[in-house]
């Protein structure tokens, strides 16, 4: 489904799908126009045939001195000799001034030709008549009928001519396949002709499309190729976006650097002159110069974050940055293990890597303070929805840090939750740590959440943004 999905979305599938579609639509029309014109012409030309028969006929018979029809036709045609052919003459004497029985072609026998009423199908305005019926063979014929006065005594004749319909069938079915393997045939290759001219036509927009993902991939900073004329001001001015962007991202990252650096001071004096008043006071000053300062920081994150969230060039491996928390961790906590586990190798975030290790430092840190021997933390690929339908074309992945601690119940969690909240207050720490988690995560549009794991402990859970090749 994903990939019909993705073939629906493709420009060269949709030029190409409309093209044969049209293609194919036009070469049946054409199929069945010429198919039907030929059949009108081909019905035309049978007529034609029996009327030139019917008119042979006519000037061979006439009627004898013994009030008897005289004369012998001959056609120049052997299907009128042979028995059963569907190819008759048929010459009847009609009213009283004729006498005896009808004359007929040989290959009539003593078989039949059933003649409708005139009622039914009457004489156009050159006194003829055509219609088709079945003889008493079973053959499909063609009846062409007239009636001639033979002399000026008012003797008059009814002539038929009958003409087999499987001759005429033959034919057409015989241009009718010949047309459409001829059209078949010009199809194809017109299909494969404009099959090729799309891919080429469309090639520079797939050398653009593999140059974005090269940027996706941090294989390169610009759109690099040549382009066609059509679309060069499209790859200069992605190129001007993307060098205005990194240059807004290093002016953020600067005004925010000079921000923390101006406030450093003036917080670290709070807190040396907190050690000089007296408690409690000494010590009201320093829990509120520490919170001040971590809510400091935690404002500049959100607002260098703000900055350079919506760059194509923000990535992170995540296993070497995991890896050197892991290790840090373990030095600071030498009695606690701390098991890495990253499936599929390779997996890249498309976040900055101080972010990463604010954010996973800080589930470390509090899982580290909780657990009894271990804290498990598990990175993995996650589904393309896992964050539901608007985001389905973007990469995610899942981290997860689980303690074998004591756990928290679902109150527990929603409090904990809570910006500033500590729900152990023996243990060292401002209350901001999950808050700021989560608003880094919120600001990379990813999610975080706790629950119980499965052996007891706390289970926090991270989905965040990964880098994709997929730009299609």
């Amino acid at each position: 489904m994903e990939n019909k999905a993705r073939r629906s979305r493709s420009l060269t599938f949709r030029v190409l799908f409309l093209a044969s579609l049209w293609a194919a639509v036009a070469l049946v029309v054409i199929a069945v126009v010429i198919s039907t014109l030929y059949r009108q012409s081909a019905e035309k030309s049978f007529r034609d045939l029996l009327r030139a028969q019917l008119y042979n006929v006519i000037n061979t018979v006439s009627a004898g001195e013994n009030t008897r029809l005289a004369g012998t036709p001959q056609l120049g045609d052997l299907r009128f000799f042979q028995p059963q052919s569907g190819w008759y003459w048929i010459v009847e004497p009609i009213g009283g001034a004729l006498e005896g029985e009808a004359l007929t072609s040989s290959s009539l026998g003593t078989g039949s030709i059933p003649i409708p009423d005139t009622d039914s199908i009457p004489f156009d305005t050159r006194y003829e008549r055509f219609y088709t019926t079945i003889d008493s063979f079973g053959n499909e014929v063609e009846v062409g009928e007239t009636e001639v006065v033979l002399d000026d005594e008012g003797r008059t004749a009814r002539f038929r001519v009958v003409g087999n319909r499987d001759v005429l069938e033959k034919d057409i079915d015989d241009f009718s396949g010949s047309l459409y393997l001829a059209l078949l045939g010009f199809g194809v290759g017109s299909l494969l002709l404009n099959a090729a001219a799309i891919l080429i036509g469309l090639r520079p927009l797939d050398r653009a499309r593999k140059a974005l993902e090269k940027i996706r991939a941090g294989e390169s900073e610009q759109l690099d190729g040549e382009f066609p004329r059509e679309i060069l001001p499209l790859a200069s001015e992605v190129n001007a976006l993307i060098d205005s962007n990194r240059r807004i991202v290093e002016r953020a990252r600067m005004q925010v650097g000079n921000l923390a650096h101006s406030l450093k001071t003036p917080i670290a004096v709070l807190l040396n002159e907190s050690r000089l008043i007296s408690a409690p006071q000494g010590d009201l000053v320093k829990t509120q110069a520490e919170a001040m300062q971590s809510q400091v920081q935690s404002y500049l994150n959100r607002a260098r974050i703000a900055a350079q969230r919506e760059s194509v060039l923000a990535r992170t491996e995540a296993q070497p940055v995991l890896e050197r928390l892991v290790r840090v961790m373990r030095r600071l906590n030498a009695d606690k293990q701390f098991p890495l586990k990253v499936d599929p190798p390779g997996l890249v975030l498309a976040m900055e890597q101080q972010d990463v290790e604010e954010t996973v430092g800080n589930l470390l840190e509090n899982a580290a303070r909780h657990a009894r021997s271990t804290v498990f933390l598990r990175v993995s690929a996650a589904p393309a929805d896992v964050r539901g339908n608007d985001d389905a074309r973007k990469g995610w992945i899942v981290i997860e840090v689980e303690d074998d601690g004591p756990g928290l119940e679902p109150d527990q969690i929603r409090e904990a939750m809570k910006r500033g909240k500590r729900l152990d207050e023996s243990k060292p720490g401002t209350g901001l740590g999950l808050s700021i988690v989560s608003e880094i995560a919120s600001e990379y549009q990813g999610t975080f959440g706790l629950s119980r794991g499965s052996g007891g402990g706390l289970l926090a859970r991270l989905v965040l943004p990964a880098v994709t090749k997929d730009v299609a």
